[in-house]
């Protein structure tokens, strides 16, 4: 009877155990997660955790503090949203113990403690430096949690705060915000740290590169000293390693891929292109390659707005999202890019700092990044969770060194490429300046002489020979001695105290210097216009037509 009730009660484990390997958990049963979740995660098609998840859900599970750095797309989100749901459930329904094989994992897993009953305060909060990265963060947490009985809510600024105020005051489980509207939910006693277990900074490096650090600072000292910190974070800075000594606690330190690198699956390349037609080489890219979803990089926000309005007038669905715009306008523009309504998307950093969109095929730096390590969160957008993927950067003359900073970086050198009928025609910038940098590109300062940059340098203490013109961009004379006791640059002469000849009211035709206020008179005997290195107005002197 005895050997009939062991024989039972092994066909019961191993019924158990085969239904749940029918929810394709694989590798994910072995870290000690709970049934509920390990479903949900199945529905969602994983079958097995990513590097980063398999070393740092067992940590966090363990009550340990992690500082986690991958590549992004390597699947950091779950490996804190995970862990965090399993300590909240506390065993609620449907919430079965994890199988004694995934007790038996390298760390195991802590008992959670339980929630005061009744009590608002929120458990664990998560704090993102962008919204669009918040939104993205907290539908993770809704799709891994949906089979347990926790709340969830998603706070950031550029929306009414009126409804967060009432979602918080109902109570939630899980927060996740931006340090800014954070502050503002505190600040009105809309918040309750009071019983917070766990803190997430996501995307560190990314909240340091936005000028949060004093924000984050503030958040650390309203918040429990007793808490479990978790880092994750694409790179980790030496500024990064600096917050961390004074907010984590003997971490388990996690890195799964060398730092600032890009990930094997995504091709990369460069396209040689003089500026002035980059915009007609990516529309021929889009339309002869077929495109029907990319991701673009811009520098500025009004560069990002005028490059998408160039591809609609070109009959290519696009659309920006950028920080000018609002939050409606953002998601409206993300939502629309998710579903194929717009075939591009163009973007600024901070804005595309979290975007999350499965199978992107093409990311393009239309305008290279000023700080290389931008240039791995970008590409980072497109193969993700081991799928391809290919990067596109549009190259000109003065990006040169920009370009030689982020192969330095990444230790790659970027096969380079052509397309016909765009070879380049302008002269790079030498050492990679900006051209604009090194040409006539402004006017003369009041004052000032000749334009930064025109003729040759005059030598000091010499002067213009009076009453001669000077063809712009050419140097003044040289050699010429200026009369003692006149002004510095101003020679003295006859009829006139800036030397000129009697009865010229202004600067001969084709000079550009820059003329006082109270200097030069015309016949009429009213003082010329000040001068701004666009000709004088006023009479003009003998010869000058």
């Amino acid at each position: 009877m005895r050997r009939r009730r062991v024989g039972d009660a092994l066909l019961k484990r191993s019924i158990i155990m085969h239904s749940i390997s029918n929810f394709s958990e694989g590798g994910f049963r072995l870290l000690g997660l709970s049934r509920p979740i390990l479903k949900a995660v199945a529905e969602e098609g994983y079958d097995s955790p990513t590097p980063v998840q398999a070393e740092a859900i067992p940590a966090v599970l363990a009550g340990r503090d992690v500082m986690a750095a991958a590549q992004t797309g390597t699947g950091k989100t779950a490996g804190f949203t995970l862990p965090i749901l399993h300590s909240l459930s506390d065993g609620g329904p449907g919430a079965d113990s994890p199988s004694d094989d995934a007790q038996a994992g390298p760390i195991p897993s802590r008992p959670p403690r339980s929630r005061p009953a009744g009590s608002p305060g929120l458990r664990a909060l998560i704090v993102t430096p962008t919204r669009e990265l918040a939104a993205q963060v907290e539908q993770s947490v809704v799709t891994y949690g949906r089979h347990l009985p926790l709340s969830s809510a998603v706070v950031f600024g550029g929306v009414n705060i009126n409804p967060q105020i009432q979602k918080l005051k109902r109570g939630v489980d899980i927060l996740v915000a931006t340090p800014g509207r954070l502050l503002d939910l505190h600040s009105q006693g809309a918040v309750d740290f009071s019983a917070l277990r766990t803190l997430v900074l996501d995307e560190a490096d990314r909240m340091l590169d936005m000028g949060f650090i004093h924000d984050i600072r503030r958040i650390l000292r309203i918040l429990p000293p007793k808490r479990q910190n978790l880092m994750f974070s694409a790179t980790f800075s030496n500024e990064i390693r600096a917050l961390a000594r004074g907010l984590i606690t003997n971490p388990v330190e996690i890195s799964v891929s060398p730092r600032n690198s890009t990930v094997d699956t995504v091709a990369q390349s460069v396209y040689t292109v003089d500026k002035n037609r980059k915009t007609d080489l990516l529309i021929q890219l889009i339309t002869e390659g077929g495109w029907y979803q990319a991701l673009v990089f811009c520098r500025t926000k009004h560069g990002a707005n005028r490059l998408a309005q160039r591809l609609e007038k070109s009959g290519i669905e696009a659309a920006a999202i950028h920080g000018n715009k609002s939050q409606n306008a953002r998601t409206r523009a993300l939502n629309d890019f998710k579903s194929g309504r717009s075939r591009i998307l163009v973007a600024t950093d901070i804005a595309a700092r979290g975007l999350d969109i499965d199978q992107l095929p093409q990311v393009v730096n239309f305008d290279l990044p000023n700080v290389s390590e931008d240039y791995v969160h970008r590409i980072g957008r497109t193969g993700r969770a081991g799928s391809s993927g290919e990067a596109v950067s549009l190259v000109c003359g003065e990006e040169a060194k920009l370009l030689r900073d982020i192969e330095k970086l990444i230790r790659l050198k970027l096969r380079r490429r052509s397309f016909p009928g765009f070879e380049v025609r302008e002269s790079p910038a030498a050492d990679g300046r900006d051209a604009a940098d090194s040409a006539d590109a402004r006017p003369p300062r009041r004052g000032s002489g000749s334009p930064r940059g025109s003729g040759t340098p005059r030598t000091p203490g010499t002067s213009r020979t009076p009453g001669a013109s000077r063809t712009p961009g050419t140097s003044r004379t040289s050699g010429t001695s200026r009369t003692p006791g006149a002004p510095s640059g101003r020679p003295s002469g006859p009829g006139n105290r800036r030397g000129r000849p009697s009865g010229t009211g202004g600067r001969p035709a084709g000079s550009r210097g820059v003329q006082s206020l109270d200097s030069a008179r015309g016949p009429s005997g009213r003082p010329a216009r000040a001068n701004r290195g666009k000709g004088v107005k006023g009479s003009r002197g003998p010869g000058s037509r």
